[in-house]
């Protein structure tokens, strides 16, 4: 939207918080997609990886709760990154029913390519700010989201 078109918005929905939210959501989730997206990757690809290299290797539902990615959805997650070498994913020696994924050596690589995408994003998404209102914005942000995820309508991190 350009300053003119912004400025033909009403003044009460300019100011309107839950508007500017989703406004700047919108922006945000298509500057990471579109990065994401030149390097065949998309967001759950991402949060898997980083799921993975911080908690190391998982069970399926134990990725689900981390990532806030749906089972069902996780599933074909799981079987795009291990298509590409970039995770293992293995019977749980303490119960075959089960499944654990590992992050591979060349999914560590992977991620770090795509953290490099998303820092470019995320500096596009933020480059009107300072680092200091940058860090105000993120600590906020925060709070809005915990406080709701624990005192709001049930809703998992992806959104849904």
């Amino acid at each position: 939207m350009t300053t003119e078109e912004n400025e033909a918005v009403p003044a009460r929905l300019r100011k309107l918080p839950s508007r500017l939210l989703g406004q700047a959501s919108t922006h945000a989730q298509r500057l990471v997609t579109e990065s994401l997206s030149g390097a065949d990757a998309h967001k759950w690809h991402y949060a898997a990886l980083v799921a993975l290299e911080e908690s190391g290797p998982v069970s399926q539902a134990a990725l689900s709760t981390r990532t806030g990615i749906h089972r069902s959805d996780l599933v074909a997650v799981i079987n795009e990154l291990a298509e590409r070498e970039l995770v293992e994913r293995a019977p749980d020696p303490g119960d075959r029913r089960r499944n654990v994924i590992t992050l591979t050596p060349l999914g560590r690589r992977r991620l770090r390519t795509l953290e490099q995408l998303l820092d470019a994003a995320q500096e596009e998404l933020l480059s009107p700010l300072s680092a200091q209102e940058r860090d105000q914005l993120v600590r906020l942000l925060g709070r809005l989201v915990e406080h709701h995820a624990t005192t709001g309508p049930t809703m998992g991190p992806d959104g849904r």
